[in-house]
């Protein structure tokens, strides 16, 4: 199995669970301060940390995407180089 397509199955796995986590513990929480109605810090703070891994995961599932295409790439005109 290649490294980036590691890479992005366990970004995958990142980005999920921190999203059910978000969804089971921070239900309805807007990760910034300012809000309607008033929420607990603890909260908060909770859902920005869960935010940041979702987008930290999706960013490096992208990162490996673009890798990925890139050796394919890299080997296909290799290859037509050859013959």
């Amino acid at each position: 199995m290649p490294a980036a397509l590691k890479l992005f199955a366990a970004s995958l796995a990142v980005l999920a669970a921190a999203w059910i986590a978000e969804q089971v513990f921070v239900p309805h929480v807007v990760p910034i301060a300012f809000s309607d109605e008033p929420q607990s810090l603890w909260s908060v703070e909770t859902a920005f940390l869960l935010r940041a891994t979702e987008n930290i995961a999706a960013a490096v599932a992208a990162i490996a995407v673009l890798i990925g295409a890139a050796r394919s790439v890299q080997r296909l005109t290799r290859g037509a180089a050859r013959h």
